[in-house]
């Protein structure tokens, strides 16, 4: 007795190439791609004028003026590209006609999944290849590795919001509802969550939780994210002010990177769950 899924991949991947194909239809990736091109060519060339600098500084640098670009552009593309994936084909009328199809929920839910992941990697890695042309002109491939890494973490970061969105498109009733319900979670992951933990340390007085409150950055994507960039270069973490909040242990990329990909995981499997007949 087999335990793991019957998935059909062929099905998968049709499915998945089709959602493709829509997204490419539509321009929403060549969309994206320009705003993440013109936002990081900006930021990287400008971002040193106020110490009276034009053009990159350093890669760390760049890096640390791209961070907070990602986090609060990549997690609402994801929800606003993932949110109606389910509830907008229910609400049309077509789901109960793509599921008259020899496919299963699984295969239709990893499907959809696939090609929108597919459409938001080929639009941030795009965005961000300029910049990493730009760096490369400037520095040569001495240290481009660490904007490479960068690169896919924020693709990584995508797709854990692109499973939260589909998560929320499977329990939502509603278009305007999971509409709804995905600028609420962008708002409370990327705004309202460190303010709250922010407002916890200053009115403890920093004596609340200690460095064991810094685990409870693991309960939100942006903030791991944060973490695996910052605390690989030495240039950006003293920058931010890190070191003395979060331990080392959570130093580890391999760490930081396995929470990222079970935030992508946890999602997809809950919304596999509750998709059931």
């Amino acid at each position: 007795m087999s335990f793991l899924p019957d998935i059909e991949g062929r099905q998968v991947m049709a499915l998945a190439a089709k959602e493709f194909r829509d997204r490419m239809r539509n321009r929403w990736v060549l969309a994206v791609a320009l705003v993440f091109a013109v936002f990081s060519l900006v930021i990287s060339y400008f971002g040193a004028a106020a110490q009276g600098q034009l053009g990159p500084r350093s890669i760390e640098f760049v890096i640390a003026s791209l961070v907070s670009l990602v986090i609060y552009l990549i997690p609402l593309i994801a929800l606003l590209l993932g949110f109606d994936a389910i509830v907008g084909e229910r609400e049309r009328g077509s789901l109960d006609l793509l599921l008259a199809l020899p496919i299963t929920r699984l295969e239709l839910l990893l499907g959809k999944y696939l090609g929108l992941a597919a459409a938001l990697t080929l639009s941030t890695l795009a965005g961000f290849a300029l910049v990493a042309g730009l760096l490369w002109r400037q520095f040569g491939w001495a240290g481009l590795y660490q904007y490479l890494g960068f690169m896919l973490s924020s693709v990584l970061l995508g797709l854990a919001f692109l499973s939260l969105a589909l998560l929320l498109s499977v329990l939502a009733r509603e278009r305007s509802k999971a509409s709804g319900l995905a600028i609420a979670l962008w708002f409370g992951f990327v705004l309202v969550f460190d303010l709250l933990i922010l407002g916890l340390l200053v009115a403890s007085g920093g004596e609340w939780g200690g460095q064991a409150l810094a685990y409870v950055l693991l309960l939100n994507p942006t903030d791991v994210f944060r973490i695996l960039n910052v605390f690989s270069l030495d240039q950006v973490r003293s920058l931010y002010g890190l070191a003395s909040i979060v331990p080392p242990a959570l130093a580890n990329p391999w760490l930081m990177g396995g929470a990222m990909l079970a935030w992508i995981a946890a999602p997809l499997a809950l919304a596999s769950w509750r998709f059931k007949p």
